[in-house]
């Protein structure tokens, strides 16, 4: 698979990369293939059926709305959130979806959009199966795709199929220890050489713009969960607790405290998350689950460190794209496949390495970094209250956040880049002990905190 770093982050909207996200580019993609095959004006009806932990926590995670929304040829990075609703609440008081955005079929969610929370597809536990019939009712296509994590889906029959530009890349690394050795032979940062790869299939100009993109993006999102209030969707009867950290620092209240830099970080991640909650516009980072520990420590970088420019932000963006890959390529970013660990860990390996580059690092120290980052988040279950993203995910990326200053102070200010675990040795751990967790602790919402504490 090649990877560019607008894989890693990717503008959508909340609460899930892998089941708000990756179903509704999914349900997009099945409207394009009829469309592609000519039979989309011959469809009558449309089922969506979800498996695993699409069924299970589909609910909470706003897996229904995003099939809806897929479905009537909307995609991620260009709905307006503020009018999901109101769609949704057409659809289901017309019992009538417009597939693609034109076509009017007739939807009843309670026979067409089904929820088997007691059956998995055996290739990934995000799994869904989208079919069109017939006016009369006969078979037309079935598609099966499945969210793998990070809003990336994959086609059944497409699992090995190349995915992403075909040209050579100047350092196409697989692993950690290829990418320094690499950056050894070079002479060049881990960022220049994702610079030159994404150079393959950008222009500079193109790639700069994309990055300042995912900035603002992140920036604004920061903003709004700033200066929102209220409770939060789902009734779990969560407060919005940013706004009100918000003023408390804006007032100088413990300017003097040595720790209110740190207030400041797990502010940056509360807004962002209970944006995320809400179903705003987030970036994906490399999950929505986990979407705010790189703007919170990428935030902390633009607003405290001295010297820092907009060219810092994008070496911080390419470094953490590098070592989101090594994640992608060899482990994974799905909960539902690794728990937590593959997504607020990751989170926190990528935004380590980020903070790392923009302290003036060498590549060891930042490999060093991410490997820290990661090292001490092995194990991490997702056992989300309710299915949805908010207990314990909310405030788990203010601690992957500060996590990772952590690590990237201990890897560039009292470290040389020699460690004894190397950042490959702990993606394999993380994917081994992804393996070896029981179903339950991986976003299934059956064991862990969403059993024992009560929902009312």
């Amino acid at each position: 698979m090649t990877l560019s770093v607008f894989d890693l982050f990717k503008i959508g909207i909340g609460p899930s990369s892998s089941h708000t996200v990756g179903p509704m580019r999914a349900a997009f993609r099945f409207v394009e293939i009829l469309a592609e095959r000519g039979i989309l004006e011959r469809v009558g009806r449309v089922r969506a059926d979800l498996y695993g932990s699409l069924a299970l926590t589909g609910r909470g995670h706003a897996t229904d709305t995003a099939v809806l929304l897929g479905l009537s040829g909307e995609r991620p990075d260009t709905v307006d959130p503020d009018g999901v609703e109101a769609l949704v609440a057409g659809i289901r008081s017309q019992r009538e979806i417009r597939l693609a955005g034109w076509l009017a079929t007739p939807f009843r969610e309670a026979t067409d959009l089904l929820f088997h929370e007691r059956e998995s597809l055996p290739q990934h536990p995000n799994g869904m199966r989208l079919s069109a019939f017939g006016t009369s009712g006969e078979p037309l296509a079935v598609e099966t795709f499945f969210s793998v994590g990070g809003g990336f889906i994959v086609r059944e029959g497409e699992e090995t199929a190349p995915q992403g530009g075909s040209r050579p890349l100047p350092f196409d690394f697989r692993s950690a220890a290829e990418l320094l050795a690499m950056g050894q032979a070079s002479g060049l940062s881990i960022a220049d050489m994702m610079r030159q790869n994404e150079q393959v299939l950008r222009t500079p100009a193109e790639i700069d713009l994309g990055l300042e993109r995912i900035w603002a993006v992140m920036e604004q999102c920061i903003e709004r969960g700033c200066r929102a209030e209220g409770i939060l969707p789902g009734g779990l009867n969560v407060r919005r607790r940013a706004c009100r950290l918000f003023r408390t620092l804006q007032s100088g209240s413990g300017a003097t405290d040595p720790l209110c830099l740190l207030d400041w970080v797990s502010l940056f991640a509360l807004a962002v998350n209970e944006e995320n909650a809400a179903g705003s516009r987030v970036v994906t980072a490399p999950t929505n689950g986990a979407a705010g520990v790189i703007p919170a420590v990428l935030a902390y970088y633009r607003r405290f460190v001295p010297g820092a420019d907009a060219e810092g932000g994008r070496t911080f963006l390419l470094t953490a794209a590098a070592v989101g890959m090594l994640y992608k390529r060899n482990a994974s970013l799905s909960a539902a496949e690794m728990g937590c660990q593959g997504e607020v860990g990751v989170a926190c390996s990528m935004a380590a390495a980020g903070l790392a580059a923009v302290m003036g690092g060498s590549n060891e120290q930042i490999e060093n970094a991410a490997e820290i980052g990661m090292e001490h988040n092995l194990g991490l279950t997702c056992d989300p209250i309710g299915g949805l993203v908010q207990v314990p995910c909310i405030e788990r990326n203010t601690m992957g956040a500060t996590k990772a200053l952590n690590a990237a102070r201990l890897a560039v200010l009292y470290g040389d880049g020699t460690h004894r675990v190397p950042l490959d040795r702990v993606i394999e751990t993380m994917r081994q002990t992804g393996v070896d967790m029981q179903a339950k602790y991986k976003e299934t919402s059956l064991g862990g905190l969403a059993v024992n504490v009560v929902n009312c």
